[in-house]
C-alpha cells in the first residue's frame, strides 16, 4: 500500500480557502439572487443553459439528458429542479417526437422575461464579490488555475 501524501500547510491552506470561498460565495450570490428576483443559483443555471442554447442556435430547448450533462447534475436533481420551475411556468417539458422516452426543457416568455431581469444584477453582484477585488494578473492565474483543474477531473 502506497504511503498517504498528506498536504502540507501551504496546499492546506489553499485548499481550505478555496472550500471556504466557494462555499461563502455560493450562498453570498444565492442570497442575493433570490432577494433581488426570487431565483435560486439552481434557477439561475438552467435558465442559463438554456439561453445560452437559443444564442447558439436560436432554439431555447435543450434534450433533459443534455441539459443534465451540461450542468453536471444528477437526472433525478435535475428532475426536481424542473418541477420547481414548471410550476413557476420558467420552463415546460415537451415531449419528443422521435423518442418517446426523451424529453425536451423549454425556456418559456416567463422564464425569459426573468433571466433577462436577473442577469444584470447577477453579474454586477459577481463583478463585485470576485473581479472587482482582482487585478488583470489575478484574472489571468484564476482562468489558468480553472482550466487545469477542469482538464484534470475531466466531464
Amino acid at each position: 500500500m502506497t504511503e498517504t501524501r498528506w498536504l502540507d500547510d501551504r496546499e492546506q491552506r489553499a485548499w481550505r480557502g478555496y472550500l471556504a470561498m466557494q462555499a461563502r460565495l455560493h450562498a453570498r450570490l444565492n442570497r442575493r439572487l433570490q432577494d433581488e428576483s426570487g431565483l435560486s443559483l439552481a434557477d439561475f443555471d438552467v435558465l442559463v443553459a438554456l439561453t445560452d442554447r437559443a444564442r447558439q442556435d436560436g432554439g431555447a430547448r435543450m434534450r433533459v439528458h443534455e441539459l443534465a450533462d451540461t450542468l453536471q447534475w444528477e437526472r433525478s436533481r435535475l428532475s426536481h429542479q424542473l418541477s420547481r420551475m414548471q410550476r413557476r411556468d420558467l420552463v415546460e417539458r415537451e415531449e419528443c417526437e422521435d423518442d418517446a422516452r426523451g424529453a425536451f426543457v423549454v425556456l418559456t416568455a416567463q422564464g425569459r422575461r426573468v433571466i433577462e431581469q436577473a442577469a444584470p444584477p447577477h453579474v454586477e453582484a459577481v463583478r463585485e464579490l470576485v473581479f472587482d477585488g482582482l487585478d488583470d494578473g489575478q484574472v489571468d492565474a484564476l482562468a489558468r488555475i480553472t482550466e487545469i483543474v477542469l482538464g484534470r477531473v475531466g466531464r
